[in-house]
């Protein structure tokens, strides 16, 4: 596969030291929504990494997949706050709904399931985003009404 222009075109953007390493592994996302082998691979190129560093890099943070996932990704947080306040009602009930399970998508490709770490809403758990929309104060009830305005 020949290497492509936009990671050549990330790193003009962001620049080359390692320290714009997130910032380009971002963007690859923010285009293709995961990070393939081949992507990962141009950019261990580009800064003169092993790949296996990048991937490490990458495979650390929820928020750099490095798989395709669903058209639609729910992130249920798993912070002590959340967790205290009802995250596991929450995560069965979207279980129950989807059929999926944290880390799957469902069949029709239509969502993805994460747990992640804090998504910054603690003041409102238990919560979850889907694409990185916050949804707050949840209930069985609340979080099947969110999913459906995705179906």
């Amino acid at each position: 596969m020949p290497e492509s222009n936009l990671v050549k075109d990330a790193v003009k953007k962001y620049g080359p030291g390692r320290e714009n390493l997130m910032a380009v592994l971002q963007d690859m996302v923010k285009h293709e929504k995961y990070l393939s082998e081949e992507r990962l691979i141009e950019v261990a190129r580009e800064f003169d990494l092993s790949s296996a560093e990048v991937y490490g890099v990458a495979s650390f943070y929820s928020f750099l997949p490095v798989k395709p996932l669903g058209e639609n990704i729910i992130k249920v947080c798993q912070t002590i706050v959340c967790d205290m306040k009802g995250k596991d009602e929450i995560l069965e009930t979207i279980k129950n709904k989807l059929n999926i399970s944290p880390g799957e998508t469902t069949a029709d490709g239509k969502f993805s399931l994460m747990v992640v770490n804090c998504i910054g809403q603690c003041d409102n758990a238990p919560a979850i985003l889907i694409n990185d929309k916050p949804y707050i104060n949840l209930t069985s009830e609340k979080v099947i009404k969110a999913i459906e305005e995705y179906q």
